[in-house]
């Protein structure tokens, strides 16, 4: 079983994707990139790195793949862990595996596992269809005006009769040309300006009639109203409904309830805020040690959990 396949579909959805007794696949998003030396443009992307310490079944990898394959649970884990045995096999006589659409792990002069991702394979999804591009140069050219090429030209001469006309009587016809310029413009623009002062009246007055006559077909009265009702709202719980928190700190994946029910309640002893969520559609009932509303705090509290108890913690991105 080629299990490449169905961790190249979870990386399009989760954050972490973990192959149990061998390492998790992690993904960051990157934002999009210049390289100006190249005038290239990339789009955002999720970045891949691996984890060879993340090492802990969370169920995700084994549901995908007996759903996949329409077998069960336990076939699934037997599989993954055949081939991760192949994985290990193959590193130690090549000393590097290709996961197709993922990248290459090779073994290092000291014996561990480095990671090369897949740079063709954009993981996603609101970058799809968007790919890098290459932009021709810009240059902005200055055109400088060669003032003694101008002057050079030859003069163009009006003629009458086969003679030119005289400089002063062109100059007294240029003259003339632009007074009546001025007298035109000066005579015409206001008595322009006043036919749409006029026009524009008749059309805000036909807009407020119409108004009117809306609002009065409109008005009506209740001869018997109903009482007001006063709705009390708790602005504190309005508050906290609205603010999403969209990033949870997994503590685990149970598929007993009751194993679930006793981590949570641990959590909670403990001091986390933590949460326990119903059945999911794999059949698991995930156990959080909290959620947040940013990135960044998610981020903090893990390094926190991963120092303290538990190191496979892990960060996942959904809207509960």
């Amino acid at each position: 079983m080629k299990i490449e396949v169905y961790i190249s579909q979870l990386l399009y959805r989760y954050q972490c994707v973990t192959v149990p007794g061998f390492g998790a696949f992690l993904t960051e998003i990157q934002s999009a990139q210049l390289n100006e030396s190249t005038n290239s443009f990339f789009p955002p992307k999720k970045m891949i790195s691996f984890n060879s310490r993340l090492k802990n079944n969370d169920g995700l990898l084994a549901n995908h793949v007996a759903q996949a394959e329409n077998t069960s649970y336990g076939f699934a884990v037997s599989a993954i862990a055949f081939e991760v045995q192949s994985w290990r096999q193959t590193l130690e006589e090549n000393g590097v595996i290709s996961l197709k659409n993922i990248g290459d792990l090779r073994l290092n002069s000291e014996n561990n596992i480095v990671f090369t991702p897949n740079e063709q394979i954009n993981y996603l999804s609101t970058s799809f269809g968007l790919a890098p591009f290459v932009s021709p140069l810009v240059k902005k050219e200055i055109f400088d005006k060669k003032i003694e090429q101008i002057s050079e030209r030859e003069p163009v001469a009006l003629y009458e009769n086969d003679e030119p006309k005289s400089s002063g009587s062109f100059l007294r016809y240029a003259a003339i040309f632009v007074l009546g310029l001025g007298i035109t413009g000066s005579i015409g623009y206001p008595l322009y300006q006043n036919q749409i002062a006029a026009q524009t009246l008749v059309v805000e007055g036909n807009v407020q009639k119409k108004v009117q006559n809306k609002i009065q077909e409109a008005t009506f009265v209740i001869q018997n109203p109903m009482p007001a009702v006063t709705l009390a709202v708790d602005s504190a719980k309005v508050e906290t409904a609205e603010k999403l928190m969209p990033y949870h700190i997994m503590a685990g994946a149970f598929r007993s309830e009751a194993n679930a029910r006793k981590a949570y309640n641990q959590l909670i002893k403990d001091g986390y805020n933590a949460r326990m969520l119903g059945e999911n559609k794999h059949g698991l009932f995930p156990v959080l040690y909290g959620s947040y509303a940013t990135m960044s705090e998610a981020e903090k509290a893990q390094k926190e959990i991963q120092k303290g108890e538990n190191p496979d913690a892990w960060i996942l991105v959904e809207n509960l």
